[in-house]
């Protein structure tokens, strides 16, 4: 196979581990801490995990034991998006099964969770395992988006296990996975079975986080990734100073990428869509906000500038937010009506009568390219996929309507040039940076001697990471101490809590400190592309916002 330079050398990188890992592995141990639980819905929590509910906290420690040599059959699972890191998480779980017992054996379910149902499974040897060692992608065994939902799927997981001798199950995956990993170690000790469930928290959105999952993995390397585009836009509108670029950033419930970008970059404008859903503000609002830094660098001559925008912007804002709940109620209620609409028009008049007034009013000020979208993209539960919605087009063209407007009351007198772009796909896959490959590594690592001490329904943890890796503090975290119970397609179902940004917390005070200033003044930030090699203080720093968070 031909590799690349750069990928012939990572190959060869040793991820760091925290001491309690480096050590002779007769010496690892485990300690538990107190009961734990959930961070809400406790008694119905209580009922739905009567076997895995209440669990301690678990630390890796140093000890004497004697399960770390037992021979082990491991089945993992890529799930969801891919997150640069993965293939390390698979790494760490290899390298330690083979030191506790060279006859143990690892084995990848191909496709993500319907590779457990279906029993789609590939043995990870040596050579397998060294071609991908310090790699983005999930390209080693490929992931999925299949949830384990109904009895039937319950059942097969459990048929394939017990088929191939497995004593666990590792899912790397975000909170939805996570959920349900808690959901499959549930099922298989009712069932009877001693198979393990252990889960790795994974998602470059940012959202499963804790007190003791400070981060999900790859949320570093594509937070850096698409900081060096965003620098590499801010060098390019200073150069040419007549263009003001929209780019619109991965981030559909929480604004976490958002966040971490501005304080690599300081950027002109970033929303955040927590404070825009605190602050109930208005997509005319946001546009203003816009105009205004427009407006007061055109003042100075400075024709250019840079918005962030995070994906799931629209869904926050008021009217929006409301205008997308009765869509999807109403074209829930009426799909066949509503399917014989075949023109754009003709949806528009179908659905007048049934919108609110002040829906309505607000659908028809939308440009009809946006307005489209809301109307035709569903997904497969009939509802507006928001990802697909062209945010940073829309707020282009509202932005260049008002300053029209602006321009003949004699407001505004610069030369506005606009370009969109969305950041998503380019960082998803990246190579990871030293951070997350020592950061996965671990947490691979680590779910083998959670395996390994017998532990089910657990999560994976590593903290204390804006110190050096030796110092990092490794564990156990029980999944249903991060849960509490949700809406989700009409019933009450429980889910992993998803960590939005906290607007009392450092790093967004400190982005809220600043914003003015940038706002006007071009300030702009060249973070360049990830470096491997190098001073730890240029390779080894993990995101600014953890390093706010936690010094």
């Amino acid at each position: 196979m031909d590799v690349s330079a750069l990928q012939k050398v990572r190959y060869a990188y040793k991820p760091k581990l925290p001491a309690c890992l480096s050590q002779d592995i007769d010496t690892i141990s485990i300690e538990f801490g107190v009961p734990t639980e959930s961070v809400a819905d406790q008694q119905d929590l209580k009922a739905l995990f009567k076997n895995s509910y209440g669990k301690p906290l678990a630390m890796c420690v140093s000890g004497k034991n004697d399960k770390i040599h037992k021979e082990l059959k491991v089945g993992v699972i890529l799930s969801g998006g891919q997150a640069p890191g993965g293939h390390n998480v698979i790494a760490g779980l290899f390298d330690g099964l083979r030191k506790g017992n060279a006859a143990s054996k690892l084995y990848g379910f191909l496709g993500g969770p319907s590779g457990l149902i279906n029993n789609k499974v590939v043995e990870l040897t040596d050579e397998i395992i060294d071609m991908y060692r310090n790699t983005g992608g999930f390209d080693i065994i490929g992931s999925g988006r299949t949830k384990i939902e109904t009895p039937e799927q319950f059942a097969a997981s459990y048929e394939t296990v017990e088929k191939l001798g497995l004593n666990a199950v590792v899912v790397v995956g975000g909170d939805d996975s996570n959920t349900n990993a808690a959901l499959l170690a549930e099922y298989f000790t009712e069932k009877g079975s001693s198979a393990q469930v252990i889960g790795c928290p994974k998602t470059i959105d940012g959202d499963l986080k804790n007190e003791y999952i400070e981060t999900s993995f790859g949320h570093d390397t594509a937070c850096k990734t698409y900081s060096e585009l965003i620098g590499n836009i801010e060098r390019d509108a200073n150069s040419a100073k007549k263009y003001w670029h929209f780019i619109k950033l991965m981030g559909r419930a929480a604004s976490h990428i958002a966040l971490e970008c501005a304080l690599q970059t300081q950027p002109n404008v970033c929303f955040i869509s927590e404070e825009v859903e605190a602050k109930k503000i208005s997509l005319n609002q946001v546009v203003e906000q816009i105009c205004q830094s427009v407006i007061k660098r055109a003042e100075k001559g400075d024709n250019f500038g840079v918005v962030l925008i995070p994906e799931g912007l629209v869904e926050f804002i008021p009217e929006m937010k409301t205008l997308i709940g009765e869509l999807n109620d109403i074209i829930a209620d009426n799909k066949e009506e509503f399917a014989e609409k075949s023109s754009f028009i003709d949806q528009l008049y179908w659905l007048e009568p049934r919108l609110s007034v002040a829906s309505c009013k607000f659908l028809n000020t939308l440009p009809p390219e946006i307005a489209k979208e809301l109307l035709v993209d569903r997904d497969p539960h009939g509802n507006v996929q928001v990802s697909r919605i062209e945010t940073e087009k829309l707020l282009m063209d509202m932005v260049e309507r008002r300053l029209a407007k602006l321009k003949k009351e004699g407001v505004y007198k610069g030369k506005f040039s606009a370009l969109g772009h969305f950041f998503g796909y380019e960082g998803r896959c990246a190579f990871p940076s030293n951070f997350d490959a020592d950061y996965c590594y671990s947490l691979g690592f680590c779910a083998f001697v959670l395996i390994a001490f017998g532990l089910t329904g657990y999560l994976s943890s590593v903290r204390n990471l804006v110190k050096p890796a030796v110092e990092w503090i490794v564990g156990g975290v029980p999944l249903t101490m991060m849960m509490n119970m949700e809406q989700r397609h009409g019933a009450k179902k429980p889910v992993i809590k998803k960590a939005l940004v906290k607007l009392n917390d450092r790093p967004f005070l400190t982005f809220a400190e600043n914003r003015d200033n940038w706002a006007v003044t071009t300030s702009f930030l060249f973070p360049g592309s990830i470096q491997y090699f190098g001073p730890p203080e240029v390779c080894d720093q993990t995101t600014k916002t953890l390093i706010l968070e936690k010094t």
